[in-house]
This record gives C-alpha cells, sequence and structure tokens, in this order.
C-alpha cells in the first residue's frame, strides 16, 4: 500500500542498469518510443538508481531532483501522465497530481552506462506504487518503454529480450525474462573510462543514423538473425559463443555509429586499449569479451572464476578510472 507523505501518497523503488549484448540502434515510432529493432541485456547487480515518487496535491507541475540537483522533468512527465492516466481510472488521487521525483544513481549519470535504463525502470515501479496501481510486469516494461528504450528491460533480472513489435499503438513492444539471474552465473567488468557526461545524446545518435548511414538498412536486415544465435547461445549455455556474438554486435553498432555524418564517435584511447587488453586477455586462455555501448565505458563478460583476473587487467589499462565488479542483477523492485 502506497505511504502518505505531506499529505501526498509516496513510494521508493530500485532498478538495476543492463548492457545490452544484442543491440538495439534507431527507433521505429519516436512518438512511441518503440525500438526499430529487437534486443537482449543482461542486468547488473552493481549498478542501480533508487528513486521515490511523491505525489501532492500542492503542485502546480512534476519536479525532478537527479543526484539531488534540479533538473529537466520533460521526459519524467511523459511518463507521469501515463501513470496519472492508469490511477484516475482507478479512482485515486494521484490521478489528479503532479508529483516530485527525487533519483540518485550508483554510478556515473549520462555517461553511457544506461542511467536511463535504470532511471525508468526505477520510476515506474516506484510511480506505480506511489497510485497504488498493480499492473503486471509487462504493462511495466511499455511503460518504462516511454522514457527510455532499454528501461523496458530493466524491469527484469538475469537476461532479458525486448521485442521491437509491429503493431501501431506499441502494445506488442515490451521486453520479457529469457532466463534468471541464478540459472547461468556470470561476472561482468564494467571498466570507466570518462565520468562525465557523454558527447552525443543517444535519441539524437539514433536519429542521425537512420537519417545518414549507408549501413543503417543493413543493421535492420541483419538484427534477428543476431537475437536468434543470442537466444540459442544462453539456452544452451554456450559462454564462447555468446561472447563471440556479444562483440560482433557491439563492433557492428560502432560500424554503424561511425558511418553516420558527422560520425558518431564515442569511444577514447582508453577504449580503445581497453579492447585491446580484452583480446590479449583470450589469446592468454581467458576466455572474456568485450561490449561498449553508446559511451566511452567498456563492459566485459567473464565466467566467476576469471573475474579478478580480467579486473586486474582492465585496471592496469591507462585512462581506466576505476573498475566495477558485478554478477547478475534482479528486476526492479519496491524499496517500501
Amino acid at each position: 500500500m502506497d505511504q502518505l507523505i505531506n499529505g501526498g501518497a509516496t513510494a521508493a523503488a530500485r532498478a538495476h542498469s543492463n548492457i545490452a549484448l544484442v543491440k538495439y540502434w534507431g527507433k521505429r515510432d519516436a512518438t512511441l518510443n518503440t525500438p526499430a529493432v529487437g534486443s537482449i541485456s543482461v542486468t547488473l547487480d552493481a549498478l542501480y538508481t533508487d528513486t521515490r515518487v511523491t505525489f501532492r496535491s500542492d503542485l502546480t507541475d512534476d519536479e525532478l531532483w537527479l543526484d539531488g540537483c534540479r533538473s529537466d522533468a520533460t521526459r519524467v512527465r511523459r511518463v507521469l501522465d501515463l501513470v496519472r492516466g492508469y490511477a484516475a481510472s482507478a479512482g485515486h488521487p494521484a490521478g489528479g497530481q503532479h508529483a516530485v521525483v527525487s533519483s540518485t544513481n550508483n554510478f556515473p549519470t549520462g555517461a553511457g552506462l544506461a542511467s536511463s535504463a535504470s532511471g525508468f525502470a526505477a520510476l515506474v515501479v516506484a510511480a506505480t506504487g506511489a497510485a497504488g496501481l498493480a499492473l503486471p510486469a509487462r504493462e511495466l516494461s511499455i511503460l518504462a518503454r516511454h522514457g527510455s528504450g532499454s528501461a523496458a528491460r530493466s524491469i527484469f533480472g538475469g537476461f532479458a529480450e525486448m521485442h521491437a513489435g509491429t503493431a501501431s499503438d506499441g502494445s506488442d513492444s515490451y521486453a520479457e525474462e529469457l532466463q534468471g539471474r541464478s540459472a547461468w552465473p556470470l561476472a561482468v567488468a564494467v571498466a570507466i573510462t570518462e565520468r562525465g557526461e557523454k558527447s552525443i545524446n543517444s535519441t539524437i545518435g539514433m536519429v542521425e543514423s537512420a537519417a545518414t548511414s549507408p549501413f543503417y538498412p543493413a543493421w535492420l536486415d541483419s538484427a534477428d538473425g543476431d537475437l536468434a544465435e543470442m537466444r540459442a547461445a544462453i539456452a544452451a549455455r554456450d559462454f564462447t559463443r555468446l561472447g563471440e556474438l556479444t562483440e560482433y554486435n557491439c563492433l557492428k553498432l560502432h560500424a554503424l555509429m561511425l558511418s553516420t555524418r558527422p560520425a558518431l564517435i564515442y569511444w577514447n584511447a582508453a577504449t580503445v586499449a581497453a579492447m585491446h587488453a580484452v583480446r590479449e586477455l583470450r589469446s592468454g586462455g581467458v576466455p572474456a569479451y568485450f561490449t561498449i555501448d553508446a559511451g566511452p565505458q567498456i563492459k566485459v563478460l567473464c565466467l566467476p572464476g576469471d573475474a579478478e583476473v580480467v579486473r586486474q587487467a582492465l585496471a592496469a589499462v591507462p585512462g581506466v578510472h576505476e573498475v566495477r565488479m558485478s554478477t547478475l542483477g534482479p528486476g526492479a523492485y519496491r524499496l517500501e
């Protein structure tokens, strides 16, 4: 049941970041925020967002406080409006109230570590909780998608797949869990090579790639094959197959980015050096595979028994500020 603070209903939630093994880039429908292609990810235990949502009758607009600073609430308002619609239908007072959203990340924000994924997943769970709603996971995933495409996956733990969908209303564009976090324990090293926000927003980059890259049609055409192969690798728990496809899909995405006009270059020198360090690990018999999203940070998948070796190799790369080790994480959940 939702609590009351200063006369308003409130709830808090935690959601974890995720990294896509098979990535999406591009929108099918910008208004509904549906992706052009599906994606498969793993949720990370070590990176998370805590969010509190409080609906109050004395507010004239929504407020967002991110890591202690007042921030633009435009994207948050889009999701809250949908939650208010549900609440109004259910007769809950939150249906006619604005909200204060307070969110904190335990990792750098907007730096290519999927803070929008964990942020909007936590927002949806907290907001629906404060509004007295008990929605199924699929509906929570759809709500989260309206804020960030990757947030739809952070509703779930372990391995999750996001369906691009074909319906004009976006009703079949949602994520679901493929395999729980404990079914196949893996380790992920997150090498942070830059703490500031990335220079080019992902949404803007996607629009530019779709409009200018000659590789964009091939990116769309090859997506289903990558998704099918990744599902098979996960089902068989074939780490080599999973790792090789993860790297291939990552580099294919960055080839698309590099062929965008102007080119989207998210890597820095430490990113490239870390990629080579991972390849050297494999040459030495340590199975480890990298992936990189729209940002300079590099994430490395490995088996739990090799986690410390991988951590040390990444920490030794010049320009790597920090290496965070993670296991697979849980789905989003209420804190209170």
